[in-house]
């Protein structure tokens, strides 16, 4: 009889298993709470996320329209609130804007790019980020030239303040004495214990303070022929990523939980580096800025308004 019994349970277990499996699916993705579709059904998209940093709009807002070519559709997505700025910048730029009433920063990634299910390649920026010119040709060229020898995960350009990236940019301006005398030794290591994470005075100087850094657009000059690529070994920040799908697909979407999973999208893509040799890569031929993190977001946003003329084209 338990016999019996087993045969029966088994594929009703399977069952439900599937369907707890749909339902999780589902809550990955909700409809938004208002879009602006004025998407031309390009293949490549670029989503960026929006709504808690207005100070920098002027000059973010810039520099993607004067660098973003015409075929990748263009959207600005606000996690937990509605812009009508934002949607007047969406409008005269002729980019899409989605409003998710939910703040869940997964959520609202997932939902805007089920929305534009014809892209099949995907750009990801924060509302923080300078882009430069070459960034949207040249790290999915990255990512091309990697598969040769990787399964990639993601291709990232230099960031200006990035516990990775800034190594690389002291040791190209010969940087790296200056820098340690002044602050500590430029350690490939991110996180709150890294100066370069932290504290104020190492992101003003990156920025250009003491006239050792140059403008990022010169900056990018300097790495523009160099068509090599990094492998990064340790946590990476997302601010502005590419990568596909496909990926996505694969892995059933970023997790949404109950809180507003700010940092959870960056942890579920480093974690598929180290899990399924997913790997990061670094486009060494892209440099962008990335305004500060946490402890220095204050200070760098008097910084900001202080300086447009560092951050402008």
């Amino acid at each position: 009889m338990a016999l019996k019994n087993s045969k029966i349970l088994t594929p009703i277990k399977k069952i439900v298993k599937t369907r707890m499996k749909e339902m999780e699916h589902k809550k990955k993705f909700n409809k938004p709470f208002f879009f602006l579709n004025n998407s031309k059904g390009n293949e490549t998209a670029c989503f960026i996320l929006s709504g808690y940093k207005e100070f920098t709009w002027d000059i973010v807002y810039k520099r993607i329209k004067t660098f973003c070519p015409e075929n990748i559709d263009v959207c600005i997505v606000s996690s937990g609130l509605y812009s009508d700025k934002l949607l007047e910048i969406a409008n005269n730029y002729g980019w899409s804007y989605i409003s998710m009433k939910r703040n869940n920063v997964c959520l609202a990634l997932n939902s805007a790019i089920k929305e534009f299910s014809h892209a099949n390649k995907i750009f990801k920026l924060d509302e923080d980020i300078f882009i430069t010119e070459g960034f949207f040709d040249k790290l999915p060229a990255t990512f091309e030239k990697a598969k040769n020898d990787y399964n990639p995960g993601f291709a990232a350009p230099l960031l200006l303040i990035n516990g990775f990236c800034y190594r690389t940019i002291l040791e190209k301006l010969n940087l790296v004495d200056l820098y340690s005398n002044k602050f500590e030794y430029p350690k490939i290591a991110a996180g709150p214990s890294m100066m370069i994470e932290s504290n104020l005075d190492t992101a003003k100087f990156m920025w250009g303070e003491g006239n050792y850094i140059p403008k990022i657009d010169k900056l990018n000059e300097l790495f523009r022929d160099d068509s090599s690529f990094q492998v990064c070994p340790i946590r990476f920040s997302i601010g502005a990523i590419y990568f596909e799908r496909s990926l996505l697909e694969q892995f059933n979407y970023f997790p949404v939980s109950k809180g507003n999973d700010m940092g959870k999208d960056e942890e579920f893509l480093c974690n598929l580096a180290t899990t399924y040799s997913k790997s990061i890569l670094v486009s060494n031929n892209s440099l962008v800025g990335h305004l500060s993190f946490g402890k220095q977001n204050e200070g760098m946003k008097d910084y900001y308004l202080s300086n447009k003329d560092v951050f402008d084209i």
